[in-house]
């Protein structure tokens, strides 16, 4: 979880895939913009599936609190399958119904981000109690793929976990939102970009991560990120992130600058 105050406007920020299921609580005066493709906007608190491209986002004198959860995770506390999310953008009350404004209201009228981290926490546990379960196989094939970065292929996956190709791909895609080639091909290029933003170089990265070359790493990133491998160090959408900017986080887990403010709970 991280929370953040960004004072200054900012504008087409782009939303980079992440292997995550985002939950971002809008808990400013002026709502931020997510633009995802043609004419389709949405303002305020909204889940952001693992596999979205292209949205961006506008706003300005920002106040959010996000949740990354890990695509099992959310199947279990969201409501709704990944898959039925998928690359969309929604809107946090179409799945929570009024309990999704309840929540905000308690957030906005929270006196710190502990308290705001603790009441997400207590919601997340309580609606865990209710909603979807994963197949053990799926969640094992999720845990391998972000321990692997790629270097498994679907095969070695399905013998793996003791079942067939196909029904390892129907059962992943029906329950992740990805298939597993997309999904350990989204982990893959996290890796890289944590890795890149630490400032190591992109030879290296490309060889311990499992690209090919170097070229393969860009053509990546530039697919994914909008920005070339050399950017990713500056780019704004990682900003909220104790790991990639693990050294300008201080004791209690905050980050600041003149503008923008970043609290971070792992």
């Amino acid at each position: 979880m991280a929370g953040f105050r960004q004072r200054a406007p900012i504008v087409d920020i782009p939303v980079v895939p992440y292997p995550a299921v985002t939950l971002a609580f809008d808990l400013g005066d002026s709502p931020y913009v997510i633009d995802h493709g043609g004419d389709r906007e949405h303002s305020g608190s909204a889940v952001v599936g693992p596999g979205q491209t292209g949205a961006r986002v506008s706003g300005s004198d920002i106040e959010c609190l996000q949740v990354r959860l890990s695509p099992i995770a959310a199947r279990r506390l969201l409501g709704r399958a990944s898959a039925e999310m998928g690359a969309a953008v929604l809107r946090v009350d179409d799945l929570w119904g009024p309990e999704a404004a309840q929540t905000e209201e308690r957030l906005r009228e929270a006196g710190s981000w502990a308290a705001r981290f603790a009441i997400v926490e207590a919601t997340l546990a309580r609606r865990g109690e209710h909603v979807g379960e994963v197949d053990p196989e799926v969640a094992a094939a999720w845990s391998l793929l972000t321990r692997s970065y790629d270097r498994v292929r679907v095969e070695g996956l399905a013998a793996a976990v003791g079942w067939s190709r196909k029904r390892l791909w129907s059962r992943f895609r029906s329950q992740i939102g990805l298939t597993p080639k997309h999904a350990a091909r989204l982990v893959r290029f996290d890796e890289a970009a944590h890795r890149l933003a630490a400032g190591e170089r992109a030879a290296l990265v490309a060889a311990e991560v499992g690209y090919a070359d170097q070229s393969h790493l860009h053509r990546d990133v530039v697919a994914f990120a909008g920005v070339t491998p050399i950017d990713i160090a500056g780019a704004q959408w990682l900003s909220v992130d104790d790991v990639a900017w693990a050294g300008t986080f201080v004791q209690d887990g905050t980050r600041t600058s003149e503008d923008t403010a970043v609290h971070v709970r792992p």
